[in-house]
């Protein structure tokens, strides 16, 4: 048989293969109002830049009348392409195919896939689109989820891991994404869920839809699972692609560095940002744009836990990650949220050489019955920990209110903040003037003739000793008392001079958070 022939056989195979599910299968994903798995590749990854693999992969299914069954691909695309230029490994499930249905040759196309990105230290993005594990194979299905879990665990902070929810993920194909980096969900596509409503109907009788139990909204806004909310694929792509411009492919690595650009003044004048009244709140993120390069931002995590900003931005052309206190939502306190999405934030920035810009603006953890019994001391640990036990950079500014453990736990000199500058409106102090005057106060007011002007007395008194930064700075806890206007360029400059620091950790293991 001439080469010709056998070329003309490999392109027959091939249409064959890449057909998915066949013509009715793609109008039924079609009318669902999703994209194919393989227009997904396409439209994420650059022109022309997807190369497949293991198309011809079939499963080794039997039992069940399986043997009668072909499985184009088992319901999977691998392969590898670019995005903006910067290498990606890739794999889509395809919900064509038996639903996208999980099964050993299917897991093993994944987890090669992952195996790959590993050994070439590039990202891996996952599309998943799955009914979930192929009931037909029973345990070989599970053992294919264990084998792709324990390879997200081993590829943590060693590449960037990206979950893209397109369809349904339920069961233990939702633990896959819990353990990535980041995760994009679609509006009305997305469904990620470990039981599914038809399970908890019929053990706890309580209804409810599958886009109530676990769609995109509540993932983005309860649950804090998904890091990227989005209206459509396209949009979900585009924040995919703009993720990509600020993280570096492995941990070995910095983010690519860009032109240097200054912020737009006009836009974010950061002088006129903070209310002279200390009680009334404003938007932090104007103050993040009023330093960061053109005044760019990519928030994460943006419905959730409100209280707390994380995102990245540039300063000097180079990626920073950003904490910051919002004073616009809960006074910007720490709770049981808040915490677990700064910490989180704050290990994968240490992990890919990202430093880290702490803006400070909050009266302390978040009081009350209900953080207590959820854990706001466990929770709050974490903040605690995954800043202490990171050894980039680390830039602290306090903007306004630093009281108590909240002062403590924002990257202070004492969880080893290489600098600390402080605006002249930070108040640095065990709590508020109001709360302190009552306590130490107490008796003097209580026996005053005039209480109520008394206590507002011994408030000022307060506010005159220790609401304000220069105790701190006078204890070297602050380095340096700045003006709004300097904070772009002081941050900019302890940035590049600690730029090359070398913190040696104690040897061990891994430490133990608290989880």
């Amino acid at each position: 048989m001439s080469i010709k022939t056998k070329t003309v056989e490999l392109k027959k195979r091939m249409q064959s293969a890449t057909q998915g599910g066949g013509e009715k299968a793609i109008e039924k994903q079609v009318k669902m109002g999703k994209m194919t798995a393989r227009e997904r590749i396409v439209s994420l990854l650059d022109p022309n830049s997807f190369h497949e693999y293991d198309l011809f992969v079939e499963h080794a299914a039997r039992d069940f009348n399986m043997d009668k069954k072909h499985l184009p691909g088992d319901g999977v695309i691998t392969g590898t392409g670019t995005i903006s230029g910067y290498p990606v490994c890739i794999y889509a499930q395809d919900f064509t195919v038996a639903g996208g249905s999980l099964g050993l040759m299917h897991a093993k196309k994944i987890t090669k896939i992952m195996d790959h990105a590993m050994k070439l230290k590039i990202p891996i993005i996952g599309i998943n689109d799955s009914g979930g594990a192929r009931i037909q194979e029973g345990v070989n299905s599970l053992a294919g989820y264990g084998e792709i879990f324990y390879r997200n665990t081993q590829a943590s902070g060693v590449i960037p891991q990206i979950s893209v929810i397109l369809g349904p993920c339920a069961g233990g194909a939702v633990y896959s994404p819990a353990l990535t980096d980041f995760v994009f969900v679609v509006d009305k596509i997305s469904k990620m869920f470990i039981t599914g409503p038809e399970v908890i109907k019929s053990v706890l009788g309580e209804e409810i839809s599958m886009e109530e139990l676990g769609g995109a909204k509540v993932h983005s806004e309860i649950t804090g699972n998904s890091h990227f909310y989005s209206e459509s694929e396209e949009e979900c792509f585009d924040q995919i692609k703009k993720l990509f411009t600020y993280i570096p492919w492995n941990n070995s690595k910095k983010a690519e560095a860009f032109p240097k650009k200054a912020p737009k003044s006009k836009m974010y004048n950061i002088d006129k940002i903070i209310p002279s009244n200390p009680r009334q709140p404003y938007d932090v993120r104007d103050v993040i744009k009023s330093i960061s390069d053109d005044s760019d931002f990519l928030e994460i995590q943006e419905n959730f836990a409100a209280n707390m900003v994380i995102g990245f931005g540039r300063l000097n052309g180079q990626t920073v990650g950003f904490v910051a206190n919002q004073p616009l939502v809960l006074a910007g306190v720490l709770d049981v949220d808040s915490s677990d999405k700064a910490a989180r934030f704050i290990r994968f920035c240490d992990s890919f050489n990202i430093p880290l810009v702490t803006l400070v603006d909050l009266p302390g953890y978040l009081p009350g019955v209900d953080q207590e019994h959820a854990g706001v001391i466990r929770h709050g640990a974490k903040v605690l920990y995954s800043y202490s036990e990171a050894t980039v950079p680390k830039i602290t500014v306090i903007l306004r209110k630093a009281y108590g453990g909240g002062y403590i736990a924002m990257c202070s000199r004492h969880l080893r903040a290489d600098f600390v500058f402080a605006w002249p409106t930070a108040e640095i102090a065990v709590m508020g003037p109001e709360g302190a005057a009552n306590i130490i106060f107490r008796k003097e007011i209580a026996e005053a003739k005039n209480p109520e002007e008394t206590r507002k007395r011994k408030i000022n008194e307060y506010k005159r000793k220790f609401a304000n930064p220069y105790v701190a700075a006078a204890n070297g806890y602050v380095d340096a008392v700045i003006e709004p206007s300097e904070t772009r360029k002081f941050v900019m400059h302890a940035l590049e001079i600690s730029s090359q620091k070398d913190e040696v950790a104690p040897k061990k293991k891994h430490g133990v958070p608290p989880f």
